[in-house]
């Protein structure tokens, strides 16, 4: 069987609500931090509960099995109908027929929303699109995607590890002045099971959260006095090929076991309202409670749950991730 049979995208279809007719295309293949959990788990209440359609591409193996952090993410030509990109990656290069799908999405100015590691999303792409890896030094592009589309990239220690993974968890909180923003609408008590990251967004973002770095993975930790708070959400708009200014919503959070917060998943939904345009309809008490089972797995290079197809996630109920069906 080739590897397009084998990799079918999967399909959450919503039926009713105010996204019905809207597409969102969801990109997970992350080396350490679960996108390919955080995604569906995401795609899935947006599509049960608000009736948008969410496809979700992985990066896989050459046996069609869930591979986090592969560059072979088949499915990126749904990105040609897509009305929004959600986007978890880490140093990926997939090849020059995928890129054009992603080029052409940004050059007709879609929104993007980037979580976690997709500030350097893009590593090691060779030719046409060399100009989209993280460490990019290109004069028109600098720092690539993540710094000119997301607002930032890796760049220790403007941008990097800001607290130590499995020892510090993070807390968000709202900055006081946008505490009107329609992104922050309802958003309360973020806690996030990852490490915080510094950043310092490019011009013309709008820095709607920070972080503090706690003393446990506790969140009633407290915050560490030598880490002041740093930008963790913002939004931004970039302007594209075709003149068009495409939305952004970006933060430095988002792993598997962040999402257990309801508000860090709450700001995440949130973000996609605003970014297509629909934050009238942001409620401060939407439904954002997880749809099926939802059982993350604590972050890790290497430590993705194996042996798992697009298929198994298929459906309502199906658990997010298989856990002892498989070996």
């Amino acid at each position: 069987m080739t590897l397009a049979a084998l990799a079918s995208p999967l399909v959450y279809e919503g039926k009713e609500g105010i996204g019905k007719g809207k597409h969102i295309v969801f990109i997970a293949s992350d080396h350490e931090y679960r996108g390919e959990e955080t995604c569906p788990a995401i795609a899935r209440i947006l599509a049960k509960r608000y009736g948008f359609k969410c496809t979700v591409l992985f990066g896989l193996d050459n046996d069609g099995y869930i591979k986090p952090g592969s560059s072979n993410i088949p499915g990126m030509e749904a990105l040609d109908k897509a009305d929004m990109m959600f986007l978890f990656l880490r140093f990926v290069a997939p090849n020059d027929a995928s890129m054009k799908h992603f080029t052409d999405y940004l050059d007709r100015g879609g929104p993007v929303l980037g979580l976690r590691t997709t500030t350097h999303g893009f590593n090691k792409l060779k030719g046409k699109y060399a100009y989209y890896n993280f460490n990019s030094r290109n004069k028109d592009y600098d720092y690539g995607f993540g710094r000119q589309v997301l607002g930032e990239t890796w760049r220790p220690p403007a941008a990097g590890h800001y607290g130590s993974n499995h020892k510090f968890s993070t807390r968000m909180f709202v900055v006081p002045e946008q505490k009107d923003h329609p992104v922050m609408r309802g958003v309360k008590d973020m806690h996030a099971m990852a490490g915080a990251y510094s950043a310092v967004p490019i011009k013309g973002s709008v820095i709607l959260g920070k972080n503090q770095v706690l003393d446990s993975m506790k969140p009633d930790g407290k915050p560490l006095a030598n880490k002041p708070p740093s930008p963790s959400i913002w939004v931004r708009t970039y302007k594209s090929a075709s003149g068009k200014g495409g939305r952004v919503f970006a933060s430095t959070q988002g792993a598997s076991e962040d999402i257990i917060s309801e508000g860090v998943r709450r700001c995440i939904i949130n973000g996609v309202f605003w970014c297509m345009g629909l934050e009238k309809n942001i409620k401060p008490d939407m439904d954002v409670a997880f749809v099926g089972p939802y059982q993350p797995t604590t972050f890790k290079f290497g430590g993705g749950v194996k042996q798992v197809k697009p298929a198994d996630l298929a459906g309502w109920d199906s658990p997010i991730m298989p856990r002892g069906e498989k070996k």
